[in-house]
C-alpha cells in the first residue's frame, strides 16, 4: 500500500513516496549509504535488509509498490519484494535494470510494480511482474502517480488520482511545499483512500522525498505519517554521471 508521485523539473526531478503498512509491522530503519559496484546508494530498509526505495549517485531512483490487483500469490516461502530494489539500486539505465531483474528468483516473488527514474536520459521505466511474466513499460517524462492498496486498489487509485488532479490546479503546483502538502492530504476524508492513509489496522508509516539537480541528489525521510510530527533524516549525494 503506497503512493508515489513524480514531478519533472527543468534540470532534474522530484519524487515523493508514502509507504503504507500494517500498524503491527516492525518499524523500518532510516536511510543509510552503501557502496555497490562503485556507486553510492541511499535507501531506508526493513530490519531484514530489504527496501522499497533506493537513490543512487547517478540521480536514479527505484521505487517498488505491491501489486494487489493481481490476486495470484507465491504458494509458500516467498522471496521478499524488498530484495528487488536492493538488486537494481545501483544501476543507471532501464536496460541494465531489465537484465538484472531477469536473473532474480521472480517465480518466488509476489506481484509488484517497479518504477525507475533515469534523469540523464529523461526516461521513466515501469516493470510489472504478475507471477507469469515481467513486462517493461517506457513512460513519457511527465508528472504522474503510482498507487497501490491492499484494501481496495481500484478505488484507492480513483480517489487518490482525483486528489492529484485537483491539487495540480493550485498555484504552487510543482514546488516542494506543494508536494509535501499533497502527501499529507486526507482528501476527500480521513480513511483508507486518502494519500496519507489511516485505518484501524494500517496507516501511512513513512514519507520519502527525492530531489535531483544537475549537481546533487538528496533524500529526505520522515519516520511516521507525513501529517504527524516525527524525525526527519536528510542525506545528500554529489551527482556522478
Amino acid at each position: 500500500m503506497c503512493t508515489v508521485t513524480f514531478l519533472p523539473r527543468r534540470r532534474g526531478y522530484a519524487l515523493a513516496m508514502n509507504r503504507d503498512e500494517q500498524r503491527t509491522r516492525i518499524a523500518a530503519m532510516p536511510p543509510a549509504e552503501t557502496s555497490v559496484a562503485g556507486r553510492t546508494v541511499l535507501a531506508p530498509s526493513e530490519p531484514g535488509g530489504g527496501t522499497w526505495l533506493a537513490l543512487n549517485d547517478a540521480g536514479v531512483t527505484f521505487a517498488l509498490i505491491n501489486w494487489y490487483e493481481v490476486k495470484a500469490r507465491v504458494p509458500a516461502r516467498a522471496v521478499s519484494r524488498g530484495q528487488v530494489v536492493r538488486a537494481v539500486g545501483a544501476l543507471d539505465s532501464p536496460a541494465s535494470a531489465s537484465r538484472r531483474l531477469q536473473v532474480l528468483p521472480l517465480r518466488k516473488t509476489n506481484p509488484f510494480r517497479l518504477v525507475g527514474i533515469f534523469p540523464a536520459a529523461r526516461k521513466i521505466a515501469e516493470w510489472r511482474w504478475d507471477l507469469k511474466k515481467l513486462v517493461r513499460f517506457n513512460l513519457p517524462w511527465q508528472a504522474r502517480q503510482w498507487i497501490s492498496s491492499g484494501f481496495d486498489e481500484p478505488m484507492a487509485r480513483r480517489v487518490r488520482s482525483q486528489t492529484f488532479r485537483q491539487a495540480r490546479r493550485q498555484k504552487s503546483v510543482g514546488s516542494l511545499v506543494w508536494l509535501r502538502r499533497l502527501h499529507r492530504s486526507h482528501a476527500p476524508q480521513t480513511g483508507p483512500f486518502a494519500i496519507c492513509m489511516h485505518r484501524d489496522e494500517a496507516a501511512t508509516v513513512s514519507y520519502t522525498e527525492v530531489v535531483i539537480t544537475p549537481k546533487e541528489a538528496s533524500l529526505r525521510y520522515h519516520a511516521g505519517a507525513p501529517c504527524q510530527r516525527g524525525a526527519d533524516f536528510i542525506h545528500r549525494l554529489e551527482r556522478w554521471s
